[in-house]
């Protein structure tokens, strides 16, 4: 008896060409989409496509309008932030893409300027007040504020080679706080070198301004508080594993952030000092409901939470909403 190709046997049984449409998830008797031009069945498939193009419209206004503006807020040092943070990592050009190699220059692509001052004054409008990020920042705020256009606050995360020296170009460059860069931190705690963070920390607060320390690694803030480095604030990672790309039992690629929730939010039950939580949703791997309500409820005074302007307001109202239903919170609010 002949051997049938793949191809051959889905040709004498009729369904080859249900088999080339989707990997056959169209045949005959299925049902039609709602959409007339649009042959995929309705079934199985997300809510949001079975939707028609009217009920798409209507979602995507809801999710487009501002609920209520943000204004809750609260305290570092003598300073007050909105205790949600833009996130300046995809303003820099940092995007956590995995393997998406092509996501970093789409990004660069579509933050031109223009736009970058767009998402800003889109944050203000939404109640956010506060920004954080690179010192490679600085001349597009500079622009911002030299334009009148708002007055967003910017805390730097004085990332580069030297601590020091990025805390004083921070400073020079507008900041009004600033902290160890968490992989910075992490690196200098491996080379057992807490000078060069007590230096910038030394600038920082010279200048008036709340000094941090932030880490990936909880072990790294352990380290510091061992060794008597105790910051303004803290910036750490929070996020659980819940997520099928985190595979916490192998070699961490790009793909998860916190590698001890638990530990972290162990260690934020002893420390009285302001907690910004960041990598909430993983790098996007994370429903927002999820992972702000899981950093909110697990320690952190502030969510720093990189965004642009078509996922912001979504953001704000979700995060407002998790504010006023935040029942398994155990944590005293330190800032």
């Amino acid at each position: 008896m002949k051997k049938l190709s793949r191809f051959e046997f889905l040709k004498t049984t009729g369904l080859a060409t249900a088999g080339l449409m989707l990997g056959s998830r169209v045949s005959a008797g299925m049902p039609e989409h709602p959409d007339a031009h649009h042959p995929f069945p309705a079934d199985g498939f997300p809510q949001q496509i079975r939707m028609s193009a009217e009920q798409r419209a209507a979602a995507l206004a809801k999710q487009n309008t501002l609920k209520a503006p943000l204004t809750a807020k609260g305290k570092i040092g003598n300073m007050e932030f909105s205790r949600l943070i833009l996130g300046g990592n995809p303003i820099g050009g940092w995007l956590h893409s995995r393997d998406l190699s092509y996501v970093g220059s789409l990004a660069r692509a579509y933050l031109t300027d223009d736009k970058k001052m767009q998402i800003f004054q889109m944050a203000e409008n939404c109640g956010i007040d506060t920004i954080l990020g690179h010192p490679i920042m600085a001349e597009i705020l500079s622009k911002y504020w030299s334009k009148g256009i708002g007055k967003l606050k910017w805390i730097s995360d004085c990332g580069g080679n030297d601590f020091a020296t990025a805390a004083q170009q921070s400073i020079d460059g507008g900041c009004i706080a600033g902290y160890c860069q968490g992989e910075n931190t992490d690196r200098l705690v491996r080379q057992g070198d807490f000078k060069s963070i007590e230096k910038g920390l030394d600038i920082l607060r010279k200048a008036g301004l709340p000094a941090g320390i932030g880490a990936h690694h909880i072990a790294s803030l352990k380290a510091c508080v061992a060794n008597g480095l105790i910051p303004d604030f803290w910036m750490k990672t929070l996020h659980h594993h819940n997520y099928w790309s985190a595979r916490p039992d192998e070699p961490e690629r790009d793909n998860r952030y916190c590698n001890d929730p638990a530990g972290t939010i162990a260690f934020f039950e002893s420390r009285k000092e302001p907690f910004i939580a960041f990598k909430v949703l993983a790098a996007g791997a994370i429903p927002p409901a999820d992972g702000i309500r899981y950093g909110l409820e697990n320690g952190g005074d502030f969510i720093c939470l990189g965004m642009f302007d078509f996922n912001m307001i979504e953001d704000v109202n979700i995060f407002n909403e998790t504010l006023a239903d935040l029942g398994n919170r155990k944590r005293p609010w330190y800032a």
